[in-house]
């Protein structure tokens, strides 16, 4: 709180879901010794409490609040595992030191919320599940694209809401209830196509355990692709597989 200004919804979605994978975007305070770098000129500061004890440790030890852009080349399939990280970003000479706390657990960047005009909207799905933060509010979320005006604006400035994004090199089709000679598989489900090179979000159908999986499977897909189209089949739009459609959605956007 001294860095930005709680409301009361802010306050309750921080008391269920803190620490853990909720962003909540709020008004930096007046007077708040926040660098102006961290929130890009902008009069709102995108503000987490992490659950992972590596994460944890590390705020302890800085002793102040850490600013964490994501590690990846922007627009890419972001990392779930140190190894990732140099991939992506290994022969940059700004890149000291990567942190391993092991393989992400969710898999999922962080579900953002926002409050333009005071109204809870939804900017990006992601870990926490919109039906979960609706429960603990007690009201439908907004959704910033269906939103004119400010909360739409917010949604363009929230992380990860280019039309392309999270892609990897190979290029995607969704929805695929079989695959071509030139594709190979990302499955879900039991029910799958037989292909030729293919992974399995979950067998079992778990969305916790596909969205753990999916940028993972995406970067692994990619790598043995050499060329070919990446085949994925449908996955359920409730809980978590809003955000994972969310993500495979602008994975296969065309790129500019």
């Amino acid at each position: 709180e001294k860095y930005v200004v709680f409301n009361a919804a802010a306050e309750q979605l921080a008391r269920a879901f803190w620490p853990g994978g909720l962003t909540l975007v709020l008004p930096r305070r007046a007077g708040s010794a926040l660098s102006l770098l961290v929130s890009a000129g902008l009069d709102s500061v995108a503000v987490r409490a992490p659950a992972h004890e590596v994460a944890q440790a590390l705020l302890k030890a800085a002793k102040r609040p850490i600013a964490a852009p994501s590690a990846n080349a922007s627009g890419k399939v972001s990392p779930t595992r140190a190894e990732h990280v140099m991939d992506s970003l290994g022969h940059s000479s700004l890149l000291a030191m990567v942190l391993d706390g092991g393989p992400c657990v969710l898999g999922l960047e962080s579900t953002v919320v926002g409050f333009p005009g005071g109204i809870p909207t939804l900017l990006r799905p992601g870990a926490v599940a919109r039906s979960e933060i609706e429960r603990v509010l007690g009201r439908p979320l907004s959704d910033a694209d269906a939103t004119p005006g400010e909360a739409g604006e917010a949604g363009r400035a929230s992380p990860g809401q280019l039309e392309s994004h999270y892609a990897p090199g190979a290029p995607i089709r969704l929805n695929a209830a079989s695959v071509g000679a030139d594709e190979v598989l990302l499955a879900f489900g039991a029910d799958a196509p037989e292909a030729e090179i293919s992974m399995n979000l979950s067998v079992c159908g778990d969305l916790r355990e596909a969205a753990a999986n999916l940028f993972a499977m995406l970067r692994a897909l990619d790598g043995q692709a050499g060329g070919r189209c990446i085949a994925v089949m449908p996955i359920p739009d409730e809980g978590l597989g809003e955000a994972i459609n969310d993500r495979l959605k602008r994975a296969a956007a065309p790129r500019g």
